[in-house]
């Protein structure tokens, strides 16, 4: 049996929970499952730009061997759905590319309750809600990831959607159908 210190977090307040600085078994106060962020290039326009400190990135949460990401459509339904990890090139076209994965931290929520808060978020993340700089891929991991373990992306993930929707000017030079589905 592995034994190993674990230091228990509730994922909504930052709180120690009793388990604290103890010696147990792993997992011995519930499952904790790896909370993963990847991140992809989008377009080859990053190799340019993220020397800046902006580039263009698509990103999804994995968790359970699956990755929930969030993306635009016409309807009102909810526009998260599910691929396989690190798959974005194959699922979701040429124009992405997988950059790296960042371990955020983990998660007590079983499958079943990751699905039950993956329902929940399609509420409020529908196809028709989607908003290139004020409501995308980001948005959505970055929230279902304060969900799972507390913790929020990396800021440089979404660092241009923010300096565009701080400088509407930016967004008028952008075709329309970039930022909202059609």
């Amino acid at each position: 049996m592995s034994f190993s210190r674990i230091p228990l977090l509730n994922c909504f307040s930052g709180r120690r929970e009793s388990c604290e600085e103890e010696l147990l078994p792993l997992n011995a106060c519930g499952n904790k499952e790896p909370v993963i962020l990847n991140v992809y290039d989008l377009f080859n326009i990053n190799e340019f730009v993220v020397p800046l400190g902006l580039g263009i990135f698509h990103s999804g949460i994995q968790v359970y061997d699956t990755e929930y990401t969030y993306g635009g459509h016409a309807y009102s339904n909810s526009g998260i759905f599910e691929m396989i990890p690190r798959s974005a090139e194959v699922e979701l076209g040429q124009h992405f590319h997988f950059r790296e994965s960042i371990q955020l931290g983990y998660t007590q929520f079983n499958r079943d309750e990751v699905h039950r808060i993956v329902e929940q978020l399609g509420l409020q993340f529908t196809g028709n809600s989607y908003h290139l700089t004020s409501n995308n891929c980001n948005h959505f991991s970055d929230t279902m990831a304060r969900i799972l373990c507390g913790q929020q992306i990396p800021n440089w993930i979404n660092r241009l959607a923010y300096f565009m929707d701080c400088v509407p000017f930016l967004q008028r030079c952008l075709p329309p159908e970039w930022l909202t589905p059609i």
